[in-house]
């Protein structure tokens, strides 16, 4: 293992802790100390809890033993590297491992942004160089993103993930691409939520509580971008929309960058998108106030994804009288509800005449969102809004009231997320379940990209993006050709 920081002394331990003998290598002699320190008193924590044996953490720590020199190296039949994001420094290493270690050594990068094809290049064997790339921290997060170069061998590609699933870990298989897997598909997750708020749409605090509170992500997108380092995230934001030559869909955020300049980074800095000093007013989601309680609804058509919402008004002891025929709508005195379609609710009521049209947005499980978005035309009168609001109240949800946004907060997420998801897996940059693996595995979102597309449906998902694309005019919205030939095929992405 060469490089002793967070994540090098991370991966020595999940190594050790898997029965190999590891050698560590730093150049500065107090970072291996440091590393063995942070381990130890890391495994300790665990023998108090009771999660671990001391006889275990001295035996995972025995089999880790500093080394001074990168010459020592020459045992190993695996050199991972760890150090800094620098092409040039990573080459030059791995030039100097080749001349070291035999012929049948694997090397392996622990990168999350540099192309390994370009890592290989100066090798005399680029057969045996892969990517290996971890999410910090190592030894508790199991995903690891087995990323081939365009000189990589299969063989080596498959021992890897093998290894790695010995190791406990839950390997996906990639194609050096810029991002990968993982930094590529979760850039609308951050991009969407800046875009929203820059148009006025929603607040800092309300999307993110309607992205955990209705989406079952959990974490929303300013605080993440904000424990990540807004510096960080923006600087892998503008990497890959620099490596995809400014494909729009990719576009970093101006207000973002506007933020790093004011040196407001985040909780590593003391403030970000919210304020982390000791005493700081934290700000609160939108909550509307209590509107009437409706005794009866009218439902038309099939609800979609929000047809768990009839049960839950039955539950409610509201009474429901349904009409199959219908584009979709719950009808309460006062409103129209309609699930969002991308378009904005103003246009949506000007195109179907339905002047008290007020939108909600998506959620994973509308029985057990506890928050929901909304938003009305502005054509609607101001009863409307309340009605609309009651309804859920009665429910027994928070609702959320935004200005009139083009697919509201979580729907344009999704979707968005969902067709970066296809756009990577078309160009084979990995699987369809690799993807959402990956997705899940490595930050945590509560359904794949590619399954919640499916369980939404794709005619759901492309729908969105036309309306997107018409009100904004921006080709980010554009739908991957793939999500189009699953449409046109009758098939799902998990068939």
């Amino acid at each position: 293992m060469v490089g002793a920081g967070t994540m090098g002394a991370g991966i020595a331990q999940v190594a050790a802790a898997a029965g190999h003998p590891v050698l560590l290598f730093d150049l500065r002699a107090d970072a291996l100390s440091a590393a063995l320190d942070r381990t130890r008193q890391g495994l300790e924590r665990l023998v108090g809890r009771g999660k671990l044996s001391q006889n275990a953490v001295d035996a995972l720590l025995g089999r880790i033993r500093p080394v001074e020199r990168l010459e020592d190296l020459a045992p190993a039949a695996l050199v991972i590297e760890a150090i800094s994001e620098e092409l040039d420094s990573k080459r030059r290493l791995f030039e100097q491992i080749e001349g070291i270690c035999g012929e049948h050594t694997i090397l392996a990068s622990n990168t999350s942004s540099l192309s390994i094809t370009a890592l290989a290049a100066t090798l005399r064997h680029p057969e045996r160089l892969i990517g290996m790339h971890f999410f910090n921290p190592a030894p508790v997060l199991k995903l690891i993103e087995v990323v081939s170069g365009l000189a990589t061998a299969p063989a080596v590609a498959d021992c890897i993930h093998a290894s790695a699933v010995r190791w406990g870990k839950q390997p996906v298989r990639a194609r050096s691409t810029p991002g990968f897997i993982v930094n590529r598909i979760a850039r609308p997750y951050y991009a969407e939520a800046l875009r929203v708020l820059e148009a006025g749409g929603a607040d800092v605090a309300t999307i993110d509580a309607a992205l955990k509170e209705a989406g079952g992500f959990r974490m929303g997108p300013f605080e993440l971008m904000d424990l990540i380092g807004q510096d960080i995230n923006f600087a892998v934001s503008r990497s890959v929309f620099d490596a995809y030559f400014h494909d729009p869909r990719y576009r970093p955020s101006r207000l973002q960058q506007e933020l790093i300049e004011a040196g407001r980074l985040g909780r590593k800095s003391g403030r970000g998108f919210y304020d982390y000093h000791p005493g700081s007013a934290q700000p609160v989601a939108r909550e509307a106030r209590p509107g009437p309680a409706p005794t009866q609804v009218s439902v038309y058509g099939d609800l979609g994804p929000a047809e768990a919402l009839v049960a839950a008004l039955a539950g409610a002891e509201i009474a429901v009288q349904r009409t199959m025929i219908g584009p979709g709508f719950i009808v309460v005195p006062g409103a129209t509800l309609a699930l969002t379609d991308g378009r904005s609710a103003t246009r949506r009521a000007a195109e179907e005449g339905i002047a008290d049209l007020v939108l909600f947005d998506l959620a994973l499980d509308f029985a057990k969102a506890s928050r929901i978005v909304i938003a009305a035309a502005d054509q609607a009168p101001a009863p409307a809004i309340e009605a609309a609001a009651g309804l859920f109240q009665a429910l027994g949800k928070a609702v959320s009231v935004i200005d009139d946004s083009p697919g509201l907060i979580i729907l344009r997420t999704v979707c968005m997320l969902a067709n970066a998801a296809a756009a990577a897996v078309g160009e084979g940059v990995c699987s369809a379940a690799d993807c959402d693996t990956a997705m899940r595995g490595g930050v945590n979102y509560p359904l794949g990209p590619l399954a919640w597309a499916d369980a939404i449906g794709l005619t759901r998902v492309a729908t969105a993006l036309d309306h997107l694309y018409e009100c904004y005019g921006d080709e980010r919205y554009r739908a991957a050709p793939l999500l189009r030939r699953k449409l046109y095929g009758g098939r799902r992405f998990h068939e």
